[in-house]
């Protein structure tokens, strides 16, 4: 039976893998609360289950939805696609999904970080966050994998390792002080080197523009490759994001990754920039218990929120002239990898996309 621990992954020997390693498989939440997801989150669970079949033509995918809407779920994906029960606050896999971390024997194991709904009482998104809480250690029990249990509040999306050692993260969300306001960088830094196995932490100062969630590195840029990295973009300069991007694009330029080799960024463009409509904004139901989602807001938009599954790539496309560009450079990064576009504005709508709604499960042996 699976069991938590009381060592750091570094210490047995686990590292945290590249997204771009082999997967067992992936895991996704069903999406259902209505003052998230417009129109009783209908829209919203089409595009997940677009999400799914998706990556299901390259990999298994476990998709959790609650009691209420498991009959729902069950009859809207295919046979392939396994429908677990499972409660949840909201649809974010990625932030509230374990942190998969594996040994050079193949061996599977999961980091549960805390979890505070992106801020807690002070600037977080919904109350109460219990079962959001709980999504990683219910996960960890199914597959039966072994637990750690970091003490540090964070989400799957604020890190991107390449698995040989570095780690980027933002200064934005990580030293935001509705996370965990008792840490200094430097003992962020310590936990980050002993539950990811990494040696170089880059620290980007900021993330997209208007990122809801603190300004998460998923959004703003991810590892391609080994040294190579993918940038959100805009030539805009009267474009807020352009600060953002430029910024960051200087540091990664006079950086270094843990082998000491600088790194190749491409400039993937941003899709937009995107506003939610009136009708999209009146679909949504009020509640005082979430954040509002007002008529006219810009979305955060990004191709960098995108899934990397076994011999594909998994991209959110918006119906907007950037597309095409953008599967092109996605195209570059990934050789040898399928490029799938799938519709991703619904999924922008609640906040996130593609990479925020799926967690990678690491190839590995044992298990249920």
């Amino acid at each position: 039976m699976p069991k938590t621990l009381n060592s750091r992954p570094r210490a047995d020997g686990f590292r945290m893998p590249a997204e771009y390693e082999p997967h067992a498989g992936c895991f996704m939440v069903w999406p259902e609360r209505p003052d998230n997801w417009r129109l009783g989150a209908k829209p919203a669970q089409e595009a997940f289950a677009a999400v799914a079949e998706a990556i299901g033509r390259f990999e298994p995918v476990t998709v959790g939805a609650s009691a209420a809407q498991f009959a729902n779920a069950r009859a809207r994906l295919s046979d392939a696609v396994r429908v677990i029960e499972l409660s949840t606050d909201d649809a974010w896999a990625r932030d509230t999904g374990p942190t998969f971390v594996v040994n050079g024997a193949g061996d599977v194991r999961g980091v549960d970080w805390g979890f505070n709904a992106w801020g807690g009482l002070s600037g977080g998104l919904y109350f109460p966050w219990d079962r959001d809480a709980a999504v990683a250690r219910k996960i960890l029990e199914a597959e039966r994998r072994d637990r750690y249990e970091a003490p540090l509040i964070l989400e799957g999306g604020s890190i991107h390792v390449d698995g040989q050692g570095t780690c980027i993260v933002t200064e934005e969300c990580l030293l935001n002080e509705n996370r965990n306001p008792r840490l200094s960088r430097k003992e962020i830094e310590a936990l980050l080197r002993d539950y990811l196995a990494v040696d170089t932490i880059v620290w980007i100062p900021r993330g997209v523009y208007l990122d809801e969630t603190d300004g998460h590195v998923d959004n703003l840029l991810c590892f391609s490759g080994p040294g190579e990295i993918l940038l959100t973009w805009t030539d805009d300069r009267d474009d807020p994001q352009y600060e953002r991007s430029l910024e960051a694009l200087r540091i990664l330029e006079s950086s270094r990754d843990a082998k000491g080799n600088p790194f190749l960024v491409r400039k993937l463009v941003q899709p937009g920039p995107l506003f939610s409509t009136a009708e999209e904004a009146r679909g949504v139901d009020y509640s005082a218990s979430s954040a509002p989602r007002p008529a006219g807001g810009r979305l955060a938009g990004s191709y960098v929120n995108h899934y990397v599954a076994n011999g594909a790539v998994i991209v959110p496309t918006f119906g907007v002239e950037q597309d095409g560009p953008a599967l092109t450079v996605l195209a570059e990064a990934y050789p040898g990898r399928e490029i799938v576009g799938v519709p991703g504005r619904e999924i922008l709508l609640g906040g996130g996309n593609i990479h925020c709604i799926t967690q990678q499960y690491p190839a590995g042996q044992g298990g249920r």
